[in-house]
């Protein structure tokens, strides 16, 4: 062996020791598409990690979707955690929401009720909601582990149906009835589009929490407010960016925003899933992505802020979670200039559908009629408006995600795992919180975790199994009486 073959070959050693350690030392990147909450989130924890990122978002400002409203009623910090950690960390103050709007109010036939009141003007209608609580939490209860919803046959079979259906066999009196609905459509969608173990599983999650924990503060300034802190900690913001491409190469990835190529390690896409559906990914999404880009259901809402030169609902206390029998949505009073009045206005599921071919002021004025109907002048005091339409907006696609029947045996949990170089996050991305603060938060948590890791070379752990198998209908099973699901299905 030649003096100059060992020179040589040990230059090459150094050569590649050298660039391996470059490697090594190399600032890792990447770009998160989409400007959301999640998308905020994955970016400010790589950024915080050392990573350089890019945020490209389509719309001319962050924020995703956040609403109308000028603050924004969030969960006491044992429900939401991660939302007040980021609270405590940006020194953004909620406040302590008021007694009356810690529990549900309703406003039937125009008249605004608490729980209270509604037990003694109408006994039958309190007794057919607090079953139908029950009912809900027996059904909860079934599901052992909130993040495995389909341990047994019987869960599956949940599945298979829609919330309706279940409603059907509740035989709940007609106001009652309408109370339920408007409660199921205003936090996911329509009953009639729902997956029953879907309903299920979210009320497992929340299983024990008093209904006070959910809108135990108010955030001044809504989800808005939190975006607006979190894009001050990036360095690097480009709104305007429509991304039209994704190209996945051995060693990074291209983000494509008409002509101009942006390259980096990973790419996070905190997008809404009909957006997602509009990028081009090379190599493309699994046919089980795919198809679940057609599927997956999103709740329709539409939220519209009316403005009077006064409160023609006098003294009625329309704030917090108020259901109303005539389908107008989840309401509530909003700040105002001196002398006026503002009232948010949440439209949801088929009764926003229906009034998707509307003009904007021409779905307001539906929503006048109705409102002038039981609160006369409203008409006449009214003085403008402002609307955010959820389901006719091109990259949403609705509000938010709720998995239609038959959906969680396809899809749970899909979005979770890396596409190659490519993470997913949103709302849509979170098994326990989606449609929420808390879920949008916590999935850029975990995609940017996932980014670390790979980055360091480990492999992520796929989703945990339940500990066991829910063992539903154990009556049944030892040949005794009809067990619950039994009864549940005739």
């Amino acid at each position: 062996m030649s003096a100059v073959w060992l020179r040589a070959s040990a230059l090459v050693v150094l050569a590649l020791f050298g660039s391996t350690a470059l490697g090594k030392d190399k600032q890792p990147t990447a770009i998160v598409v989409g400007g959301g909450l999640a998308g905020l989130t994955a970016a400010v924890e790589l950024q915080d990690k050392g990573w350089q990122v890019t945020v490209l978002e389509a719309k001319p400002s962050i924020g995703g979707r956040s609403g109308l409203a000028a603050s924004e009623w969030v969960g006491s910090a044992k429900l939401q955690p991660t939302l007040h950690a980021y609270l405590e960390r940006f020194k953004l103050k909620a406040l302590p929401a008021p007694e009356y709007v810690r529990t549900p109010g309703y406003l039937i036939d125009g008249r605004y009720q608490s729980q209270a009141e509604l037990g003694k003007s109408s006994p039958s209608t309190a007794e057919a909601l607090a079953r139908f609580d029950k009912s809900l939490d027996d059904l909860a209860a079934s599901v052992e582990d909130p993040l495995n919803p389909l341990t047994s046959h019987t869960l599956k079979s949940l599945d298979a149906m829609t919330a309706a259906r279940w409603l059907d066999k509740l035989a709940l009196p007609p106001t009652a009835r309408a109370l339920v609905d408007q409660r199921i459509r205003s936090r996911y969608d329509e009953p009639s589009r729902l997956s029953l173990l879907y309903l299920a599983q979210q009320a497992r999650v929340y299983r024990g929490l008093p209904d006070s924990e959910m809108r135990a503060a108010r955030l001044p300034g809504g989800s808005q407010a939190l975006a607006q802190a979190l894009g001050k900690q990036l360095k690097l913001v480009k709104t305007n960016a429509w991304v039209s491409a994704i190209v996945q190469e051995q060693d990074k990835v291209t983000v494509k925003v008409g002509a101009t190529g942006y390259s980096a390690d990973y790419v996070v896409l905190a997008v809404p899933l009909p957006a997602l559906g509009k990028i081009n990914l090379t190599p493309s999404l699994t046919a089980l992505q795919n198809k679940a880009l057609k599927d997956i259901n999103y709740g329709w809402r539409d939220q519209m802020l009316l403005k009077f030169k006064k409160p023609v609902w006098g003294k009625a206390r329309l704030s917090g979670e108020i259901f109303s029998d005539k389908g107008l949505g989840v309401l509530w009073v909003e700040p105002a200039l001196k002398g006026g009045a503002n009232l948010l206005i949440n439209l949801s599921g088929d009764n926003a559908r229906l009034m998707s071919a509307f003009g904007d002021r021409q779905m307001v004025d539906q929503v006048l009629i109705r409102f002038d109907t039981f609160y006369p002048g409203a008409r006449e005091q009214f003085q403008g408006y402002e609307l955010r339409r959820y389901g006719k907006d091109a990259l949403v696609g609705g509000a938010y995600l709720a998995y239609g029947p038959g959906e969680i045996s396809q899809y749970w949990r899909l979005w979770e795992k890396p596409l190659g170089r490519v993470l997913f996050a949103g709302e849509h991305t979170d098994a326990l919180y989606p449609g929420t603060l808390e879920g949008a938060l916590r999935s850029g948590q975990r995609a940017a975790g996932q980014a670390v890791d790979l980055f360091a070379g480990k492999s992520l752990e796929p989703a945990k199994p339940a500990a066991k198998a829910v063992a539903a209908d154990k009556d049944e099973a030892k040949g005794g009486k009809p067990g619950f699901f039994s009864k549940l299905f005739d």
